[in-house]
């Protein structure tokens, strides 16, 4: 297996790990465990980062590695994820999903700055 591969299913690993724990109510546990997922999935997307004729693959461990940067608060790492992955040649599915987290991280800003707390978006993990 490869380094990618291995930095990957590491941190899928553990994101399953903070789901179970979130679901118990561990919410330390939900955190730790979070920031190590999102550190692992940094580091295999940043072997593949330069790699522009890896896709799908470059582009999903970049969506994926965006997603837990928002789970874990680190909003500005996310966007910088998100447009590498988009200066690639991302398959239009993914496409849509870097520019759908884009919106999402966008968005929660937007209400925030407007005195809109959102807790909680549909489908994160996102600790407040």
């Amino acid at each position: 297996m490869s380094q990618i591969q291995a930095l990957h299913q590491q941190a899928m690993d553990l994101a399953e790990i903070a789901t179970t724990a979130r679901l118990k109510g561990d919410l330390a546990q939900v955190r730790l465990v979070l920031r190590q997922a999102f550190e692992k999935e940094v580091q295999a997307a940043a072997l593949i980062a330069n790699d522009l004729n890896a896709e799908p693959t470059r582009s999903v461990l970049h969506r994926s590695a965006a997603s837990l940067a928002i789970d874990c608060g680190e909003i500005q790492i996310a966007e910088r994820l998100i447009a590498t992955a988009l200066m690639g040649n991302p398959p239009k599915e993914i496409a849509e999903e870097l520019r759908d987290l884009f919106v999402q991280i966008n968005l929660r800003q937007y209400f925030e700055r407007r005195g809109i707390p959102l807790n909680e978006l549909p489908g994160s993990l996102q600790l407040t």
